[in-house]
């Protein structure tokens, strides 16, 4: 009998007002691009978007965002890096020009040293929160010294 072992999670589910204006955000801020050959299950669908190596994907359905967690909203995605890719991502922020789930902007002195980790936070337009972090934490505090 075969094993059962999950291998990674394959996707997100987002309710957003418009698949395309989404995925076009998610594109500028995170370089998501849309899956074409799941493109056409959009209709009525998902509108999938995945990182380069689809390893990870949103699946961006048309619809009323969920905004509590009385209603089943997640509390947040988290996006892994390398530490240039961390710091990359930090000096595109006065760009990107993200806010916090309070609605204040997202600064370059924003993210958080966890230790084994460093994050730095923010929300999408439709305020689903969102997280990139890295564990290469002492190469990525050098970049960003």
């Amino acid at each position: 009998m075969a094993k059962f072992e999950v291998r990674q999670i394959d996707h997100v589910e987002l309710f957003v007002p418009d698949q395309r204006a989404a995925a076009a955000w998610y594109e500028r801020v995170l370089g998501l691009r849309v899956l074409d050959e799941l493109a056409d299950w959009a209709q009525g669908g998902p509108l999938m978007v995945t990182t380069a190596h689809a390893h990870t994907k949103l699946a961006l359905f048309e619809g009323e965002p969920l905004k509590t967690r009385a209603q089943g909203a997640f509390r947040r995605v988290a996006f892994q890096v390398d530490a240039p890719g961390f710091a990359a991502f930090i000096d595109r922020l006065p760009k990107l020009e993200l806010q916090s789930e309070t609605g204040r902007p997202v600064t370059g002195t924003d993210w958080v040293d966890h230790g084994a980790a460093l994050s730095i936070y923010f929300s999408d337009p439709w305020l689903h929160r969102f997280e990139i972090t890295t564990y290469e934490t002492n190469r990525a505090r050098k970049l960003l010294a």
